[in-house]
């Protein structure tokens, strides 16, 4: 009988963020198909225990370990081996033992791995059918960082870690029966890089819940102050989510201002940094840090936003505001891989000038920003229910639904 080891970098529940949003959609699609072992870090104690609480009647089996590898530390650490510092940062003995020891046990027939991370767990011999999820190309992550910080102090550890990780991830890739990406665009750029083909690589997108992420569903109302909302939505100590929300309250928010005068911008996300927090100091800009369900926020917003210089993969910030029949102004960056029309399901622009002048549009024209919401929904419930997308996965195991 067919039983299946999910490892994966931040155990799936609760599915608050991109990552987890996918890994969890990815578990019960796995489950669906065998019996899994589920093997996973988290990144504190509280997030284990959430997670054990929900999984464990789920799971064939259930090992969470707690990371503790500090960004200093694990960069060291990096130097002396060779090692990506990424590995390090998620790299757990205890996990490592208890991968080994399931392995060695004989039952398992399959390994999914989520995120680059985890391929470092795989057993050097095993053969069974090994699937990698990478999500995105993060060596191509780290490349831009150091681009953009070539007059800061560590510019090397950017650069080094692009090199080291592109190099891990190709290697990884041809080990692997399969190596999966989250847009055409990701998948196309690791061909690129690691030399392989579309018979190891290919793309498996994210879906969206769009009975849980619905407009007609009553929610309670957020206390947002008057004139018109921009909401940004996502993790608040991620750098490019960072650098997004920066740009927009210094520089597009007071161009929007001149024309809206009240007009006003939630930053909406867990883990604000002090950079994020100081930002309240501008005219209009409120950050809320964690709230315990983000679709209040997302139905009182007249436009969503989400000016992100950098963008890997597919933002799942958009596909909820969609689903939720909101407006969006997004970067072409942000947009990548969406499948979607520019100008009808959602606004793509780039420069400062043409975001306010997008977000305006929305802010003057109730009509346009309403048939672009229910235009973006239609496109969510059409192209984007999590069991199609899940649905490659029994095919690349060789498992039947």
């Amino acid at each position: 009988m067919a039983e299946i080891l999910f490892l994966v970098h931040r155990a799936p529940w609760p599915p608050d963020r991109g990552d987890r949003i996918r890994s969890w959609h990815m578990f019960e699609a796995l489950a669906k198909l065998a019996p899994v072992h589920v093997a996973a870090l988290a990144d504190n104690q509280a997030d284990a225990a959430l997670a054990r609480e929900k999984m464990t009647p789920l799971c064939k089996s259930l090992a969470i370990e707690v990371r503790k590898a500090s960004r200093p530390l694990a960069l060291a650490q990096a130097v002396l081996t060779g090692d990506p510092m990424s590995n390090r940062l998620f790299r757990s003995a205890a996990l490592a033992r208890h991968v080994d020891a399931l392995i060695g046990q004989g039952g398992i027939s399959h390994i999914v791995a989520f995120s680059g991370q985890m391929a470092q767990y795989l057993p050097a011999c095993f053969d069974g059918p090994v699937l990698m999820d990478f999500v995105d190309v993060d060596s191509a992550k780290f490349a831009t960082y150091a681009e953009q910080d070539k007059r800061q102090p560590l510019h090397w550890v950017h650069k080094r870690e692009a090199r080291v990780l592109a190099a891990y991830e190709a290697d990884v890739a041809r080990r692997a029966d399969a190596s999966l990406f989250v847009s055409d665009a990701e998948a196309a750029l690791f061909r690129s890089q690691s030399g392989l083909g579309a018979d190891k690589v290919r793309a498996v997108g994210n879906g969206i819940d769009t009975d849980r992420f619905d407009p007609a569903i009553p929610l309670e109302r957020v206390e947002t102050g008057e004139g018109p909302l921009a909401v940004f939505t996502g993790q608040m100590d991620y750098r490019p989510n960072i650098d997004a929300v920066r740009w927009f309250a210094n520089d597009i928010l007071p161009l929007v201002r001149k024309r809206q005068l009240r007009a006003r911008f939630a930053i909406v996300g867990r883990a604000p940094t002090e950079e994020v927090r100081a930002l309240e100091a501008l005219p209009g800009v409120t950050a809320t840090g964690e709230v315990a369900d983000v679709r209040p926020w997302l139905a009182a917003a007249d436009a969503v936003v989400a000016p992100l210089l950098l963008a890997r993969g597919v933002q799942n910030k958009l596909l909820e505001a969609m689903a939720m029949a909101r407006p969006v102004v997004a970067s072409a960056a942000a947009a990548t891989g969406i499948d979607a029309v520019p100008g009808e399901h959602l606004f793509v622009a780039d420069g400062a000038e043409a975001i306010a002048d997008a977000v305006c549009t929305l802010f003057d024209d109730r009509n346009v920003a309403a048939k672009m919401g229910q235009a973006a929904r239609a496109q969510m419930i059409a192209r984007y229910g999590w069991d199609a997308r899940m649905a490659p996965l029994g095919e690349l195991l060789g498992l039947p639904a």
